[in-house]
């Protein structure tokens, strides 16, 4: 900040100015305090000097992202100066001009800063003239359709009319970034503001749009509270779906990645595979090789044999010439030397087979380690294809996914609708039902710790309760039926509100919708409320269930103490085995008939289960005629907008034919000459 200071000094004296002391301790405040990076030279009187020279050092990096000019009394030149510096400009992020009284010659300047700046998100313009002058106001307006960047604009007090504000309208329809206008103490009127909601329609970005004091009709303003709140639903709805297509990409990338590693684990196997087979080769060529040589050195024995044979047969030859009495001796010697040669041969021919046998062994091993490679390599061409045939599934995989999200909704919707009056209904089942198992667990209780006596008041009591049960049954059914009566009256009165609706006057119509949207507020909230009961009373019933399970263990217990008693008690008296074996028919007989009121509660609940589908069926009919009315609501509202066009072209035509009376009448002559 504190060359950002220098600069400016060194500019204004560059120009021949000294420069403005507010201006440089503001500039040494900032320096004191970098982190904030706000420009703030409100209600300072600038002169033309010092906005030269900060038009001059705004372009490029600015040291701060917000600048605050309001109520400093610029001139338009000052203005323009400011504004072409802030043109190129890459990190004010923020600005405000508040109460600069900007006209024609500010409005084309602001209008060249929106087409060029990239990076302002906050313009306000609060009490200035950009709307006195047509011309600059609808160059201003074509700047901000073609911006894409501006998320906040503030336009109070700027005296804009119906046409400007049609300007504006067509600016919104090509502008997709701003979020927040506001307009409010303008003369926008009747017509400005059915520009603005006709604009609406095909704006989807605008959260939020201030019409206050504005001379706008409540109708319009209601219109356009409704197209806020459809904006914002569908931007969070964009926002939703945009996070889950985030989250599946993720997904599918992992999914990706696994695969991958998968293939590389099967290359890398393969590779294994292929190692391990030239290994084999390997070795099998160097046992080829050394029975190789062990053939040769069998070979030069065989020669070195011959050889020596030949020796002998001249030895021999030579021995018969000079000694005759020495034959029978050299006859057994070659005898014996046939022999040995015959086993030598017959030797020879042994290794011979063996290491023919060995080439054969050999070469059936490389026949199977090649028919292996070939599998190996059939198998690689399979999961390529199992690979190309996972990335189309992959990809109906995302179609189906975004179908079934779609549907999903759609269900989702449909069956909390369903839902509610089924809860309600089964409330009070569930209530009559925890009632009556917290008396039978008492009573149960009760009869175990009890004698004899208490054992006859049991079944007394059982009577009364299978008498309370069948009147509650009864009282069951009979609401049940009520239920469907009221549900039939609610559907016929339903069919003639829509009748009386049809024939009722537009206005009414409007009422209606906005009655519809807010039971429908009131029916989400009921259901969140009842999403919530019907969470406590499950919990109600799994710890009741534990209860009773704590219960039963009871019983076991006592009824192993009892047993126990028994066979204590067997050798002493034999009367009390027959009382214990009377009450022990009883209580079969009381099985018996609990058993039976669990069939009857089981049949009632199917009955309550049929009464329920037909519930859902005349539901399921109720949302059709409900469709219906909204669509023919859509049609009248079409039918309303139609109307007030031709109204608005009327009243447009009927100025314009005042106008004209007015002109060519003396009066307006008149008047002209003053």
């Amino acid at each position: 900040m504190e060359e950002f200071r220098r600069a400016y000094a060194r500019l204004c004296a560059a120009g021949g100015a000294a420069p403005q002391e507010a201006v440089l301790r503001r500039l040494r405040e900032l320096g004191g305090a970098p982190g904030r990076g706000r420009l703030d030279l409100a209600a300072q009187s600038l002169s033309l000097e010092t906005c030269g020279a900060l038009g001059r050092l705004l372009p490029g990096a600015a040291p701060f992202a917000e600048v605050a000019l309001g109520d400093c009394g610029l001139s338009e030149e000052g203005v323009k100066l400011l504004l072409h510096g802030l043109c190129s400009n890459t990190t004010v992020k923020s600005l405000d001009l508040k109460g600069n009284n900007l006209r024609t010659v500010g409005a084309e300047a602001l209008g060249k800063l929106l087409r060029q700046n990239k990076s302002i998100r906050s313009l306000i313009l609060e009490w200035n003239s950009l709307g006195v002058w047509e011309e600059g106001f609808s160059f201003f307006c074509q700047g901000l359709g073609t911006n894409n960047f501006l998320q906040r604009l503030d336009l109070r007090n700027n005296q804009i009319n119906h046409q400007g504000a049609g300007e504006l309208a067509m600016a919104l329809k090509q502008n997709a970034s701003l979020q927040e206008l506001d307009l409010r103490w303008n003369n926008i009127g009747l017509l400005g503001g059915r520009a603005l909601l006709n604009c609406l329609h095909s704006n989807k970005t605008l959260k939020r749009l201030e019409l206050a004091g504005n001379n706008v009709p409540s109708d319009i303003l209601r219109a356009v509270e409704q197209a806020m709140d459809h904006n914002q639903d569908r931007q969070t709805i964009l926002t939703e779906t945009r996070n889950r297509a985030y989250i599946l990409s993720k997904e599918v990338l992992s999914l990706k990645d696994e695969k991958t590693k998968q293939f590389l684990d099967l290359m890398d196997t393969i590779d294994k595979q292929k190692e391990e087979i030239a290994k084999s080769g390997r070795t099998s060529a160097a046992r080829v090789s050394q029975l190789q040589e062990a053939l040769d050195e069998q070979h030069s024995i065989m020669n070195s044999l011959k050889a020596k044979l030949q020796m002998t047969e001249a030895a021999l030859a030579l021995s018969e010439q000079k000694v005759h009495n020495l034959g029978e001796l050299l006859n057994a010697a070659k005898q014996e030397q046939t022999s040995m040669a015959e086993c030598h041969f017959m030797e020879l021919q042994q290794q011979k087979q063996e290491g023919i046998d060995r080439e054969g062994k050999l070469l059936r091993d490389l026949s199977a380690a090649s028919e292996k490679n070939l599998l190996l390599r059939n198998q690689v061409d399979e999961l390529e294809k199992k690979c190309k045939v996972q990335q189309d599934q992959l990809f109906l995989v995302k179609q189906d996914l975004t179908n079934t999200t779609a549907e999903l909704k759609l269900r989702a919707v449909q069956a909390e609708e369903r839902l509610e009056m089924e809860k309600r209904r089964f409330k009070q089942s569930l209530d009559d039902m925890e009632s009556l198992r917290l008396k039978e667990v008492d009573r149960m209780t009760q009869h175990i710790e009890a004698s004899e006596r208490s054992m006859q008041d049991r079944i007394q009591r059982l009577e009364a309760i299978r008498i309370a049960l069948e009147e509650e049954l009864s009282q069951v059914k009979a609401a049940a039926l009520t239920e469907r009566g009221q549900a039939e009256e609610e559907l016929i009165k339903v069919r003639n509100r829509a009748r009386l609706e049809e024939q009722q006057r537009l206005e009414h119509l409007e009422e209606k919708l906005r009655l519809m949207t807010e039971s429908r507020d009131e029916a989400q909230n009921c259901c969140l409320k009842q999403k919530q009961m019907v969470a406590e009373a499950q919990t109600k019933a799994n710890q009741l269930s534990l209860h009773a399970d704590g219960l039963r263990r009871r019983l076991e217990e006592l009824q192993q103490d009892l047993n126990s008693k028994e066979e204590e008690k067997v050798t002493e008296v034999n009367k009390v085995k027959v009382e214990l074996q009377e009450q022990i028919g009883h209580l079969q007989a009381e099985r018996t008939a609990q058993e039976g009121l669990r069939e009857k509660i089981s049949a009632l609940e199917r009955q309550l289960k049929a009464l329920s589908s037909n519930h859902r069926e005349a539901l399921l009919d109720k949302e059709g005629e409900i469709s219906m009315l909204l669509e023919k609501l859509r049609m009248k509202e079409a039918d309303i907008s139609r109307m007030r066009e031709e109204e608005a072209q009327r009243a447009s035509f009927l100025q314009n034919a005042i106008m004209a009376y007015v002109q060519g009448s003396p009066l307006g002559t008149h008047s002209s000459r003053k």
